[in-house]
């Protein structure tokens, strides 16, 4: 049979694989095969969702009362999160500025629709998670690359941007805990990066997505300080809800109204029942199981970190966020790839290659999610260890 003829767009030529996906394929061959494969190559969580958000989906089905939303989300949900943000970091968010989305995806895609024009370049650091690049493309912009180190935690500084800036420049995303590097900028960063971006005519998209999970330093919020750039958030990292796929924007004032058509055609709304459950997200009793949590990511940080470094993992700048470990394998390595690939086949541990992030030497970089058990993250260093004898 002659194989299908593919007419594609012409932005598909620009859409790269998700190189973690493939390694998670290989995995699951493994798997399949009878091997014991540690997952540290995905950004999921190992933990449950939280039993007060099964316990709140639950009743909610019993009712049987499941229909579409408002595009914006359900009004105590939205009111919920702004309480959040008070409660928690002291920042005054009208609930009206939020739109709940279908992870946050959904939401980094209606910023980015909302303002972004044919050839607009917006700028990105670089390593960062891959999906961020390719949405822009998506809305027909163009994604630009700025490097960044060890030294600046690999986060753009304001003298970065100013000469990356092009007349054709729409904006700036930054992440912070950022992926894959769980590395933070604080307040006054993002400020002067807001400045340097406003004073161009820019937009800023502040990833917080990580919010939360912080290790030695308290979490915050770019809403402490500034109602006057994009803020992307989820249900999926710090709250526990991956395959529940919701999240969250707050949108600067007088965008939620134009961003509600395009979330109208875009998703017709949110899923009703993780809106449901995630009330349930922030009662004391799931907050109480969430901090647990934490703090078991911050022991598992505190095992991995010197157990790499010791192995010969250069790890220049240290996370605070999120739960990856970016590690340069130069000592160990010229090729991120192929070690990737050995550790899986020979150790039976799964990390991702620094492909997956950008065009910046991703050949000395390594990420390791500690995402999974405390044992297991030990057996890991074990496996590592005699594989690289």
């Amino acid at each position: 049979m002659t194989a299908p003829i593919l007419s594609l767009a012409d932005r598909m030529a620009d859409i790269r694989p998700f190189h973690v996906m493939e390694l998670l394929r290989r995995a699951r061959e493994l798997e399949a095969q009878g091997r014991d494969i540690i997952h540290m190559e995905i950004g999921e969580p190992d933990f449950a969702s939280p039993q007060p958000v099964i316990e709140a989906a639950t009743r909610f089905l019993a009712r049987g009362d499941v229909h579409y939303t408002p595009a914006l989300g359900i009004t105590p949900l939205r009111e919920a999160i702004a309480r959040f943000y008070q409660d928690r970091f002291g920042a005054d968010v009208s609930p009206e500025r939020i739109v709940v989305t279908p992870g946050a995806s959904g939401a980094l895609m209606l910023a980015l629709a909302a303002t972004t024009n044919p050839g607009d370049t917006w700028l990105l650091p670089d390593p960062t998670y891959p999906s961020n690049r390719h949405l822009v493309r998506a809305f027909e912009g163009v994604a630009r690359a700025v490097p960044v180190s060890a030294d600046s935690a690999y986060q753009p500084t304001v003298a970065a941007v100013e000469a990356a800036w092009q007349t054709t420049t729409r904006g700036l995303v930054v992440a912070s805990p950022a992926n894959p590097t769980g590395t933070l900028l604080d307040l006054t960063q993002i400020d002067a990066l807001r400045r340097c971006v406003h004073a161009r005519g820019g937009h800023l998209i502040v990833d917080e997505i990580y919010q939360g999970l912080t290790y030695g330093v308290e979490a915050s919020t770019a809403l402490e300080r500034m109602d006057d750039v994009f803020v992307v958030n989820s249900f999926s990292k710090y709250f526990g809800m991956t395959g529940w796929r919701l999240g969250w924007l707050v949108a600067p004032e007088g965008y939620a109204r134009e961003i509600e058509r395009l979330a109208q055609h875009f998703f017709i709304s949110a899923s009703t029942i993780a809106q449901q459950a995630a009330l349930a997200a922030f009662s004391p009793a799931c907050l109480e199981i969430l901090e647990a949590r934490r703090q078991a990511f911050a022991e598992r940080r505190n095992t991995l970190l010197p157990a790499l470094r010791e192995l010969g993992f250069t790890v220049a700048a240290e996370p605070q966020g999120a739960f990856y470990i970016y590690s340069d394998i130069s000592a160990l390595s010229d090729d991120s790839e192929a070690l990737a690939r050995r550790l899986i086949e020979e150790a039976g541990v799964a990390a991702t290659p620094g492909i997956d992030f950008g065009d910046n030497r991703p050949q000395q970089h390594l990420r390791f999610a500690y995402t999974t058990g405390q044992h297991r993250l030990e057996e890991a260093v074990e496996r590592i260890r005699r594989a690289l004898v």
